[in-house]
């Protein structure tokens, strides 16, 4: 990174479920001015915002922000379906990294509806067009919902080609309800069993169970970026910093390999996690903490080979060994995740800040991985975008 950006504030309300919060504008005008106060600065000082959404009109990022002030900065509306709130982050740390500006607010936030995702716009093709065919011909099942099929199926594909029972998903699933307990800002806070998991009710037999998907949630995260002269001559905090970050879009392969997990993004996850490594001079077996993107537990076991956090076919070892919670190799989701935090697409990226951030810090209070000096975070969406983001302090 040719020039230091540093993530001086952050900011995220308690996750809710759909009904159950407050509109998106003010979950978004709240979460923003947690991160400016956090960082000790007026919404003045914000020279450019990046506002993602995923569910809502255009320009609903003026509506939250406008909340703080009308100062006539540039406003830009973001989308990247799950990844949204990092690609808003992304874009606030190129504007810095850039010089086109040195104080930036990225913020995210949804107001979300109960059940499963579907598309909103019937009249006109999808971008999942294509996705579909493919999965339509390695899958079937079209009475499933979309995404359960796309990450069911790639957890399937996992099982088929390593063996890979599903107790390793299950184990996933209680693994990230023993580290909610500890995240007031959660929605699902209650632990349960490896066997809990396995006895909930089927969503698809042999494959998934209902606690193996995330919920749908309401909530807003935002974190304030800025320069390395403008920290110094405002006295902000300077502990935490972007050391390097990749965004990778599809590739054919996603379509015409013939593997699930790929149709899902497994080589956009490897590919921009090869990138930031590269960028931070790092190597997987640095990593104290990793943020990634457990839509399900199927997700999450998957991205572990594709960060090369454990070997191609290795996954199953390493959450049996727990290689991947406290003690083990490397704290994965200490927030919860999405499984049990909640997962309002627009925020989830920049939530995933907020916890990075606090663990750096070292003020991640129960939660705390001890001695984290380097995290990782991967967010991703089908259609689709992966932006993977290494911070260090």
């Amino acid at each position: 990174m040719s020039r230091k950006v540093y993530v001086t504030g952050v900011g995220m309300i308690p996750f809710a479920k759909p009904g159950a919060s407050s509109p998106y504008h003010e979950m978004g005008a709240q979460a923003a001015r947690a991160a400016l106060d956090d960082a000790g600065l007026a919404y003045d000082e914000v020279e450019q915002a990046y506002a993602g959404y995923v569910y809502g009109d255009s320009t609903s990022g003026q509506k939250a922000l406008y909340q703080l002030g009308m100062t006539g900065i540039p406003i830009i509306n973001v989308n990247n379906n799950c990844s949204t709130g990092s690609t808003a982050l992304y874009l606030a740390r190129q504007a810095i990294e850039s010089g086109a500006a040195e104080c930036v607010l990225a913020l995210g936030f949804e107001q979300m509806n109960p059940g499963a995702l579907g598309s909103v716009f019937t009249d006109r093709p999808t971008p999942f067009d294509a996705f579909d065919e493919v999965t339509d011909r390695l899958v079937g099942k079209p009475e499933i919902p979309l995404a359960l099929r796309y990450f069911g199926g790639a957890g399937l594909a996992h099982m088929d080609k390593y063996g890979t029972p599903l107790e390793a998903f299950a184990r996933i699933r209680a693994k990230a309800s023993r580290h909610a307990a500890n995240n007031p800002l959660a929605l699902l806070r209650k632990e349960v069993s490896t066997q809990d998991v396995l006895d909930a009710p089927a969503i698809w037999p042999g494959v998934m169970t209902r606690l193996m998907a995330c919920p749908p949630t309401c909530g807003a995260a935002a974190a304030l970026l800025v320069s390395e002269d403008f920290a110094r001559r405002h006295k902000l905090r300077t502990d935490v910093y972007i050391a390097g970050q990749a965004m990778t879009t599809d590739r054919p392969g996603t379509f015409d390999s013939n593997d699930m997990m790929r149709v899902v993004g497994y080589d956009m996850s490897r590919a921009a996690a090869r990138k930031v490594y590269e960028q931070a001079g790092v190597a997987p077996e640095d990593l104290d903490v990793v943020e990634l993107h457990d839509c399900f537990a199927h997700n999450e076991l998957i991205t572990y080979e594709a960060l090369g956090l454990c070997s191609e076919g290795g996954a199953d070892k390493f959450i049996r060994e727990g290689g991947n919670t406290y003690g083990g190799q490397v704290v994965t989701n200490p927030s919860g995740g999405l499984l049990s935090k909640g997962h309002p697409l627009g925020a989830t990226g920049l939530a995933q800040c907020f916890e990075l951030t606090h663990q750096l810090r070292g003020s991640a209070g129960a939660r705390q991985v001890e001695g984290a000096r380097v995290a990782l975070q991967h967010n991703l969406g089908l259609g689709g975008a992966c932006v993977v983001t290494l911070y260090r302090n």
